[in-house]
């Protein structure tokens, strides 16, 4: 896919192109940002430009025998590298580091794509910083990550940094409505809860969508208020995959977001949940700052001991239970 397809993140792709057109490619590139927003995609787009056999106007023409092949994830010279399991591990950095010490089979350059860097153990981040610190020539490495915090800060050091932001909800509508044949009304529904990530939108069933955030808003947040123990028998009805878990947990921290912006501006357009304005105004003038504060922690620290493959129950309860203390 050539740059000239993604929608939004005209910053870090007009880096890219500088970078192309005066011959100042880095070795190593962090690319950080919000999960599925088209980190990874950029990446690839990238890797079609340095290696295409037409290149225009600073993109890739997506046509040649090059350009086909990375969209069919059949380059000999384009790899991604992802988790087996937990982690990156030692042996994934090893036979990478192999690789890279041949030149390229057909393309200009090598490119080798880390996806969800941060997942790297402790002896996999140490083997990577060797080569970030001695880069063998015609070679380069692409962190994609969600948490750039918990890399080593050697590595993000040695790397050039672009950040992807959240896109617009309009952005995200013209890609659903244009690149997925998406109905306009649905569409805009998608874009406004998706967070600005057009992975997240499609991932996205409409009308499940709005019964998880129907179960927390009715549910969750009205159920649990000084209710301690009805929190243990909603922990058990969140769902059964981490999908599910996760797909709830963010529209609670999304819903304590959007209050918390309503309680600071007062102003509607800023907010997810627009349709959800008098609920939002009611918490936003029940609660202060900190206390929304710490209903976003609440639901950021749930994820994070879920990644951490936490007990789930035990972890939902404990989320609910602060929930219900505010």
């Amino acid at each position: 896919m050539p740059f000239r397809r993604i929608f939004g993140h005209e910053n870090p792709i007009s880096a890219l192109k500088s970078a192309v057109a005066g011959g100042r490619l880095a070795h190593a590139y962090l690319f950080s940002g919000m999960e599925a927003i088209g980190k990874r995609t950029t990446a690839l787009a990238f890797a079609q430009l340095i290696n295409c056999e037409h290149p225009k106007d600073l993109d890739a023409c997506g046509a040649c025998s090059s350009c086909r092949k990375i969209d069919a994830s059949l380059h000999p010279d384009i790899s991604v590298i992802t988790a087996q399991g937990a982690f990156i591990r030692i042996g994934d950095i090893r036979q990478m580091q192999e690789r890279m010490s041949f030149r390229p089979l057909e393309g200009r350059k090598r490119v080798l794509i880390l996806d969800d860097a941060d997942r790297m153990n402790d002896v996999a981040a140490n083997a990577l910083l060797k080569t970030l610190e001695e880069p063998p020539p015609f070679n380069i490495l692409i962190l994609v990550t969600t948490a750039p915090h918990r890399l080593p800060v050697t590595v993000v050091s040695r790397c050039r940094t672009l950040r992807f932001r959240p896109l617009s909800p309009e952005a995200v509508a013209s890609f659903l409505r244009e690149s997925a044949g998406m109905e306009a009304t649905m569409a805009s529904f998608l874009a406004s809860v998706s967070g600005g990530s057009i992975g997240r939108a499609l991932r996205m069933d409409g009308d499940a969508f709005l019964e998880s955030r129907r179960f927390v808003l009715e549910e969750v947040l009205a159920e649990t208020r000084g209710r301690l123990l009805r929190v243990i028998g909603l922990a058990g009805t969140f769902g059964g995959t981490n999908e599910e878990i996760g797909l709830k947990i963010d529209i609670l921290r999304t819903f304590w977001r959007d209050v918390l912006v309503f309680k600071e501006t007062g102003e509607e357009k800023r907010l997810v949940f627009r349709d959800q304005i008098d609920r939002i105004r009611t918490f936003a003038g029940a609660l202060t700052g900190e206390r929304i504060l710490e209903g976003i922690r609440a639901a950021e620290d749930a994820t994070a001991a879920l990644e951490r493959n936490a007990n789930k129950q035990l972890t939902l309860e404990t989320m609910l239970i602060k929930v219900a203390q505010l």
